[in-house]
């Protein structure tokens, strides 16, 4: 690590001195994935993001099965301070925080930032520059007062139905909803803090799951707009193209392959020697072979099933035709293409395994946003956070002492440290 990052060559190259948000600071009060995907993004882009943790730490730290991935992945670049907020010392450490922070980030119940005092209506007569996002279940609204959870928004805002088949709706295989809500919380902020320079005020911004999940089925709504038929489900879709499946092959193997134009089309059929598939006046444009497809997915099953899905790959790959192996995710840390652009980067748990972890995927003047610190131990900035805040050691010592604060010692956490 060291404070470097592959750029999209591949090569070692310096973090770039200046990211994006360096110099804001986040004070985020968050869990689960939405909220902390919003730090996270805010991190990556040069934010100093302090992660508020009860005592005992962010539950998250400590769930199993599909959720004990979710602290590392979204907790990187971050600082942690321990505190009991429940106490007024507690609630104090934040007020003195947020006096000096840019941004709040919150996604707790409705109710609870008012009861603790560090609503937007509060925080703003303290820090009028303060930009507040709150991640919620429902936009302000005859739903707000329900609790959401991700597959609660998939299965009301028809992407379950979209996912799965007929008469099984299905929720998407990751949490779309909490990772695009946060992304959109902090595309929210970043034009907050835009809009601050010219107006030398903050605002609040709102981000939830249940209109971004609308946002996600969009293009459905429109299709029925347009059209005047229902979107089917998408095992049962009338797909735009003719050839834009998943096909076994050889061994029982499986791969994606589509062809999704005229030109495609020809360069398939010569690549394959199907001169009769291209010959046939039923097959001559794209929309001849979406109509036809009730016999001809069939046929080229039957042919796609002679051959591996190596040697499909490799022709698909030799003509420029889209394709994709069935990957499952823990294959993706090994994949040549993520290795070798920067995609993935070394990364201690706080246990004190290393791994890698995906970086976001953009980049910047040719280089990726890398890591800056290792996802944190609970507390383990809590004595420099209040340093920074105008406690000295004895203050500290006493709000330790009397359990306000947690603290934890640093011992290798921080990447480039």
């Amino acid at each position: 690590m060291n404070g470097e990052t592959p750029d999209t060559t591949g090569r070692a190259a310096p973090m770039p001195p200046d990211l994006p948000l360096a110099g804001i600071r986040v004070l985020e009060f968050t869990h689960m994935v939405m909220g902390p995907t919003c730090g996270m993004i805010l991190a990556d882009m040069g934010a100093e993001v302090i992660k508020v943790e009860p005592l005992k730490g962010d539950n998250t730290r400590r769930l199993l099965g599909s959720g004990s991935g979710f602290f590392p992945t979204f907790n990187r670049n971050k600082k942690s301070l321990a505190v009991d907020t429940g106490t007024p010392r507690g609630r104090e450490i934040i007020l003195r925080l947020a006096a000096r922070t840019d941004v709040f980030s919150e996604n707790f119940k409705s109710g609870v930032m008012a009861r603790l005092g560090f609503d937007y209506p509060s925080l703003s007569k303290l820090n009028p520059r303060l930009v507040y996002v709150s991640h919620k279940g429902f936009l302000p609204g005859p739903y707000e007062h329900r609790t959401a959870l991700d597959e609660v928004v998939q299965m009301m805002g028809g992407l379950a139905y979209m996912t799965g088949p007929e008469g099984r709706p299905l929720r998407a295989g990751t949490s779309v909803n909490d990772i695009m809500g946060g992304m959109f919380g902090a595309i929210g902020v970043m034009g907050a803090l835009a809009q601050r320079e010219k107006t030398g005020r903050g605002q609040e911004v709102q981000s939830a799951l249940f209109e971004n999940n609308i946002f996600l089925v969009a293009q459905h709504m429109m299709q029925f707009a347009v059209t005047g038929k229902p979107a089917a489900p998408m095992p049962s879709r009338i797909s735009a193209w003719a050839v834009y499946d998943v096909f076994e092959v050889k061994d029982g193997e499986q791969i994606f392959l589509a062809v999704v134009s005229d030109t495609q089309w020809e360069i398939f059929c010569r690549a394959f020697g199907f001169a009769d598939l291209k010959a046939d006046p039923r097959l001559a444009t794209n929309n001849d072979r979406v109509r036809a497809r009730e016999w001809l997915i069939p046929e080229l099953r039957k042919r796609m099933a002679l051959h591996s899905a190596d040697s499909l790959s490799r022709t698909f790959e030799e003509n420029g035709l889209p394709h994709a192996p069935i990957t499952k995710p823990q294959d993706l840390f090994d994949d040549p293409h993520l290795n070798a652009t920067g995609g993935l980067t070394d990364i201690t748990l706080t246990d004190g395994r290393t791994t890698k972890t995906p970086l976001l995927p953009l980049a910047m003047d040719g280089r990726r946003l890398g890591l800056r610190m290792d996802p944190p131990r609970l507390g383990e900035h809590t004595e420099e956070l209040l340093r920074a805040a105008g406690y000295d050691d004895a203050q500290i010592a006493s709000l330790v002492a009397d359990g306000v604060v947690g603290t934890t010692p640093q011992a290798g956490g921080a990447a480039g440290a």
